[in-house]
Formats: structure tokens, sequence, C-alpha cells
């Protein structure tokens, strides 16, 4: 694989949902920025319309920028199948972009909505149409899209027909409860992909079951052209798909271009942790605080001795350095990289009594 696939990160709308989360306008204006300026994602997805005055203030400063930095068609905010309501919300405040949400199951659209597929279609149709009026580009979420490829595939079929003739842009396939095995994504977008060649589709994962990185890479090979992450995996109840993982899989297992720059992903995960309040397992992949250090004194001695412990995962691509820590578990070879650190030189008698 050689392709590009569009990243948008969704860090400040689906990300903001996690228990515990709400950033200050200052902070939304700060991640954005270093999505779009620094780490170069491809789009961001920034609020939920109709929310609060926070959140209205966030969006206008966010708008105010991405205007001067001539980047406001990368600006996309959440909208919901109201015909006008959210378009003159979004357009009021200067956005271009909405991702509508729709319902992707018969069971969301019955039991949540209480309305039939052809109303909902219809309606769908009245927001595009007077979202296009309004000069504002539409892509579409088909909310529960996982449940409805499971229990009613029938009515995702309908939707997609109906609609695959409006101005819509991009397709957007949400996993919202986490379900999917990775075999399960790969077959549902082949064949989506086969019944409609010509439109773009992304795909949107949660990790309820620790599968979103694996999934988002499964749907890459399915062949999806877009994928939605947030940074750190932030997210409701598990998270969504890690930014910073699903990258770096991308270029690692499947060679794909992304234009990500990996050596802000660290300091953009850093500032997330912050502003969130929620930090980051000392474990976790890319950016965990551990991941680059060893304590084993064999895992060090066979790194001095050549690189044995060492894979494409080198620590300098995200701005890091390799540590080799001091414990009971250390070797000669862990205090020599720690000495050499902070330029201290001991005979051999005294590094084997620091040892003892």
């Amino acid at each position: 694989m050689n392709k590009k696939i569009e990243i948008m990160d969704t860090t400040l709308r689906d990300g903001e949902q996690m228990k515990g989360v709400s950033y200050f306008p200052q902070e939304k204006l700060t991640i954005a920025k270093i999505l779009l300026e620094d780490v170069k994602v491809d789009r961001i997805e920034i609020a939920s319309a109709k929310v609060s005055k926070g959140e209205e203030q966030s969006v206008a400063e966010i708008i105010d920028w991405a205007k001067k930095s001539s980047c406001v068609e990368k600006i996309e905010i959440l909208g919901f199948v109201d015909k006008t309501e959210s378009v003159d919300w979004i357009y009021n405040f200067g956005g271009k972009v909405m991702n509508i949400l729709s319902k992707g199951s018969m069971n969301h659209l019955t039991n949540q909505l209480r309305k039939t597929k052809e109303q909902h279609a219809q309606d769908i149709k009245e927001t595009v149409a007077y979202a296009n009026k309004k000069g504002i580009t539409c892509n579409i979420y088909l909310e529960d899209w996982s449940q409805g490829m499971i229990n009613s595939r029938d009515y995702v079929y309908y939707l997609l027909n109906s609609l695959r003739g409006e101005p819509i842009k991009r397709f957007m396939l949400p996993d919202t409860l986490g379900i999917l095995y990775s075999s399960q994504v790969y077959e549902f977008i082949k064949e989506i992909l086969a019944r409609y060649p010509n439109l773009h589709f992304d795909f949107h994962a949660h990790n309820d079951y620790g599968l979103a990185t694996a999934n988002t890479l499964r749907a890459v090979e399915a062949g999806i052209k877009g994928v939605h992450c947030t940074v750190n995996g932030m997210g409701e109840r598990t998270g969504n798909a890690p930014l910073e993982e699903v990258v770096v899989g991308l270029h690692d297992f499947l060679k794909i271009k992304t234009g990500i720059k990996e050596k802000h992903l660290f300091h953009l995960s850093k500032t997330v942790e912050a502003f969130s309040g929620h930090r980051i397992a000392f474990n976790k992949p890319i950016c965990g605080s551990n991941v680059f250090t060893q304590t084993a004194g064999i895992h060090a001695d066979g790194d001095k001795k050549g690189n044995l412990y060492v894979t494409s995962l080198f620590p300098e691509r995200f701005d890091r350095k390799r540590q080799y820590s001091l414990g009971k578990l250390s070797g000669k070879s862990n205090l020599e990289y720690n000495l050499e650190e902070i330029d201290i030189e001991l005979t051999k008698a005294q590094k084997k009594r620091v040892l003892e």
C-alpha cells in the first residue's frame, strides 16, 4: 500500500465527551493550532452545534483563527438532522463544514427518532439542501452503522441509496459502541465499497474491546479513504482510536502516506493530557513515560552490543530519548548508560559495589 489516507481528528468534539473533560476556549484553540499547524492532520472536528455559550466562544475563536490562516475548510462541526437550526448555528459562526449526525441502524431510528426510514431520508435531504444553499459542505455520520450492518443491513443500504446523489462529500461509518472485530470491519467495508465505489467513506472506531487501532488499520486495508482519531484515545467510555497509534501503524505496517509530522505527536499528547486533566498511562504506546525505557540488564546489554532490542520505533521519531533505568533487575550496561548521561566515571570495583 502506498496511498494517501485522510486523518480527521475529533479530540475537540468526540474526545471532549470523556467524563470530566471540558476545555476552556483558549485550550481548544491551542490544541486546534497544534493539530493543524504542527502535526498537520487533514481535518479537525471542533464542536457540536447548539451546545452551550462556552462552545460558541470556542467555535468563534477557532474559526476566526482558521480564516486568518486560510484553513477554515479543515474545520468541521457536528450538526443534526434538523433542517435549518444546525446549519444556521454553524453559518452564523462562519463555519464551512457540517458533519450531519444521522441514524445508521433501524434500532436507533425507530427507538430514538421514532421515524420511518423514508421520513429520515427526506429530513436529511432537506438539511443538506439548506446547508448547500448557505455554502456549507456536508459530510454525514451513519451513527450506529456497525450494528446497522449486523441487524438491519437493508436499512443501511436504503439510506445510502437514498443519499448517494445528494451533495454529500463524505459518508462516515462509526462503530459507535466499539463492538466490531477486525475481520468484521474488513468484511463490512469491503462490501460497502463494492456497492458504492464512487463515494468517499471514512471509518470512525471506538475502543470498547481495545481494538480501535487494529480496526482502523483493518478499515484502511479494506480500502477506506479516511479515518477518525483522538489524541491519547480520548472519548466517551473507553475512548476512540488514538491518533498517535493509528498514525504510526499506518506508517510502519501499511506504508501509508499521511502527511503527519510524527515529531510533534508527543508534545500534542502532553498538551492534551495537561488540558484535559487525564493522565496518560505510563505504558501507553508512543507517548507513555515508560515506552522507551529499558529496565532489564539483559536488554541494556543487548542494545550496547548491537541494538538487539531496538525496533523501528526509534524515540527520536517522536522527539524523545531512549532511557535505561536502574533497579533490581539492572546490570552493568544500565549503570554505564546512566553514568555516561551524567558524565561520571567509576572504576570496575566501584561499579561492582553499586550493583551489589
